[in-house]
């Protein structure tokens, strides 16, 4: 079994809810992740990839917390059929650095590259093609999952416990490792079309037009406009540039895939750096430049799906009191409800320069998988904000009262009583846990929190 370290503070890409101590285990072989989950002690244990979950779905305090990256190894690649098998540390940029040269893509990714396979299985991620590719347990054709007993299971999509662990927050066991099928590209670039809405319902409607045209779309919205302006979004939708869309140049490398970085964020910033009035006028600033209609650009896969990856701990911008992603969905049918959510974030000046609102497709079939056919939009606060903790749940009821849901990947502080209507699945889930491990050795924050 490797070495713990001394117990230590662990905490969530949002900065909000760190964990009092946890002990921190890399295990490099399944031997040693099974030796660690039969150690795990009175606090059980957790697995974590990359640390992006935004609350406190990856922190066990007092616990034992299983760093999975040290099980980074690609297996076995098909490059005629696109399908790799790869542990669950290995995150989705290494991925993409090994499997963009020979002409296959993730089939899907979130806003952030530097997820594990194991963290996108267990929150089943999903992305900007999720109105035509569903989330990323949809494209995974097996996973090994280590489950309380010590037993290391081979389990495939039509399997009850594949799909109670696709989106199970890492409670049924440990991720070790996933076989999935890939998307063919011909380049590594995106052909990208950008254009303004002029608001909310100008937004919906382009989107609910068109998305079918489009492997990729995604909308910023400024979320402290009002009045005939409240919603007004600058839309960007694009798919994988064809060779022959290439200038001649760029066709001699056609797949080389180049992720720079910037200077990473200083370790201190100001707390009030993010105010209504700043954000306020970057948001000004954002949709004015921004082109009115703009089709075809060619633009790097980093800069289409990730940008912000390329500023390192960008989420110290927030400060040291860190932020609030709150991302909900509601259904098709449901627009009056997000008009009501839309107007309220406005009224109360969030001040959410990070705002995004996808058209979700069909819903997946893991049991606590977050999408459901419908409108989702995500936002960041600063966690300081006076009255946010009162303000965001007044939002659950509103987004439960009409059937949606919020994102247990990006959750520090729903209530369970709310959290019960939201996931019909939820009980199913919770019997097959005890069922499946009865001591409760797979714990986490957000487990005892909502009483999963």
């Amino acid at each position: 079994m490797p070495a713990a370290t001394p117990p230590t503070p662990v905490t969530g890409w949002g900065r909000t809810a760190p964990t009092a101590a946890a002990r921190l285990i890399r295990p490099r072989t399944y031997e040693e992740a099974v030796a660690a989950v039969l150690a795990s002690g009175a606090r059980g244990s957790i697995a974590r990839g990359l640390g992006r979950a935004y609350g406190d779905a990856a922190q066990n305090a007092g616990g034992a917390v299983l760093d999975m990256t040290g099980l980074d190894r690609i297996r076995t690649i098909d490059a005629e059929a696109g399908v790799v098998v790869c542990e669950a540390g290995v995150s989705l940029h290494r991925l993409m650095e090994v499997l963009l040269p020979l002409g296959w893509f993730v089939p899907v990714t979130p806003g952030t590259r530097y997820v594990t396979v194991g963290g996108a299985i267990g929150a089943d991620i999903h992305g900007k093609n999720h109105h035509g590719s569903g989330a990323f347990s949809r494209h995974v054709r097996a996973l090994d999952l280590l489950t309380a007993d010590g037993e290391v299971r081979t389990l495939r999509p039509t399997d009850e416990l594949f799909q109670a662990t696709a989106g199970g927050m890492g409670l049924t066991g440990v991720i070790l490792s996933a076989e999935l099928q890939l998307h063919s590209v011909q380049t590594s670039l995106m052909s990208v079309d950008t254009e303004r809405a002029a608001d909310l319902d100008d937004l919906m409607a382009r989107l609910s037009a068109t998305d079918h045209r489009y492997r990729y779309s995604v909308a910023w919205i400024d979320l402290l406009a009002r009045g005939a302006r409240t919603g007004r979004a600058v839309l960007t939708r694009g798919d994988h540039a064809p060779l022959d869309a290439l200038p001649p140049r760029a066709r001699r490398t056609p797949l080389r895939f180049n992720a720079p970085h910037l200077p990473p964020m200083p370790r201190h910033l100001p707390e009030r750096l993010l105010t209504r009035t700043s954000v306020s006028a970057f948001n000004e600033l954002w949709y004015r430049t921004s082109p009115k209609l703009r089709t075809a650009e060619l633009q790097p896969i980093p800069k289409f799906f990730h940008p912000l990856d390329g500023v390192p701990h960008w989420n110290r911008i927030y400060g040291r009191g860190g932020f609030v992603q709150y991302q909900f969905v509601v259904g098709h049918g449901q627009e009056e409800a997000l008009r009501r959510v839309v107007r309220r974030i406005a009224r109360r000046g969030c001040p959410s320069f990070l705002a995004v609102l996808k058209r979700f497709g069909e819903a997946d079939p893991g049991w606590l998988s977050f999408p459901l056919p419908g409108w989702t939009l995500a936002l960041d606060i600063p966690a300081g904000l006076p009255g946010l903790g009162g303000f965001l749940d007044e939002l659950d009821e509103e987004v439960a009262g009409a059937g949606g849901r919020v994102y247990l990947a990006k959750d520090a502080r729903v209530r369970p009583e709310v959290l019960e209507g939201m996931y019909p699945r939820l009980p199913d889930f919770r019997t097959l846990r005890r069922a499946l491990d009865p001591e409760g050795v797979f714990t986490s924050d957000l487990s005892r929190r909502l009483n999963l």
